[in-house]
């Protein structure tokens, strides 16, 4: 284990989010007829039927998701900059272990790789810091947050980084040793929950689906295991356990943003890091519904990877995507958890959330 000095720059002191904290979820007046279903059963949390587990999904994420989200009207809109890139992604917290100072720690899970990690859940990245402090109780370490929007571009995806220097724990920076930035790789973990609940989206049938439905609260352990191992086997995107970030929309779900002085209110359409934070948002507004028929009407569910996501929104295209917003996760047990409002919660994780958690198998 080293720690990486030239990271320092970009920790965060605070992470806040954008002004839309109290915005209330509705359908989209253009957004697809969609089936519907009374299932309110769960897995992991998220609720059961063909417009979740077992949907009609496109196999190439991002054709289906421009064919849902582009505009009615056919107008393309330009690019976004690598700075618009770098504040929609601003106010998301992903957190390091680092050094008292803010240098991040570097781990060697080979003898041929150092790492350093990223990860978008607390409790892992607590998992971790734990781990390396039972190694050596003399070790001044923490948890840092940073700006998912500072280290994009910065740390995550760039490939002619200048040199960086590696110190042993103790070492002061006159021992430090240069390397170049390409000998240091970046991994960014996201929440294995919503890593499988990916998997999960993009593996199952709608036979699949019905089978689920079907066995309502009395589905069996096999049944389940057997969902997870076909999510785990045959998913076609999300192998890797770090760099592939899944994100969650529902088509027809949009948010009122507040007005800002002078202006109307804004129109949005909010993605997620969290399916079951977004699906139980979704849940909770459909249930407050007079009208049965929206109210049992089935979400449907996209995913993509965020890097492809990125991809999309510099180049000139039918979808609004300044009219995006991505939401951040919110830890189990914190402010969003039972009982509370997911979109009123959206915020950065408190240090009272950071808990337990686990870390993966090569750190």
């Amino acid at each position: 284990m080293k720690f990486l000095c030239s990271i320092s720059s970009v920790v965060l002191t605070a992470v806040s989010i954008a002004r839309c904290s109290t915005a209330a979820p509705f359908v989209s007046s253009n957004a697809a007829t969609l089936s519907s279903s009374s299932s309110v059963d769960s897995v992991f949390g998220v609720g059961r039927g063909g417009g979740i587990f077992g949907g009609n999904r496109k196999k190439d994420s991002v054709a289906d998701v421009e064919d849902k989200l582009k505009a009615e009207s056919g107008e393309t809109f330009p690019a976004l900059s690598q700075e618009e890139v770098e504040e929609w992604l601003g106010h998301i917290p992903v957190f390091a272990v680092t050094d008292s100072n803010g240098a991040g720690v570097v781990l060697k899970p080979d003898n041929s790789t150092s790492v350093m990690y990223f990860f978008f859940s607390p409790q892992m990245a607590n998992a971790t810091l734990a781990q390396l402090k039972s190694t050596n109780d003399s070790l001044d370490l923490k948890l840092s947050a940073f700006s998912l929007g500072k280290i994009w571009y910065k740390i995550l995806n760039n490939k002619d980084q200048q040199e960086i220097k590696l110190k042993q724990p103790g070492a002061d920076d006159s021992e430090a040793e240069v390397f170049s930035g390409g000998d240091v790789e970046y991994r960014i973990v996201p929440d294995t929950r919503d890593l499988l609940g990916a998997r999960m989206l993009l593996t199952m049938t709608p036979e699949d689906g019905e089978e689920m439905k079907k066995a309502g609260d009395t589905m069996t352990p096999e049944l389940a295991q057997k969902a997870v191992e076909k999510a785990m086997t045959e998913s076609p995107e999300f192998k890797e356990n770090y760099n592939e970030i899944p994100i969650f929309l529902i088509a027809q779900m949009r948010m009122q943003k507040p007005a800002e002085e002078g202006a109307e209110p804004k129109t949005i359409l909010p993605m997620y890091f969290s399916l079951q934070t977004m699906v139980a948002t979704w849940q909770q507004f459909m249930s407050a519904q007079g009208d049965p028929e929206l109210k049992n009407m089935e979400p449907a569910i996209n995913v993509m990877n965020l890097h492809k996501l990125v991809e999309m929104m510099r180049q000139p295209s039918e979808i609004d995507f300044r009219s995006c917003l991505l939401l951040p996760p919110i830890p189990a047990g914190g402010p969003g958890g039972a009982g509370a409002s997911p979109v009123a919660a959206a915020g950065a994780p408190t240090p009272d959330a950071m808990g337990g958690g686990s870390t993966l198998g090569d750190i």
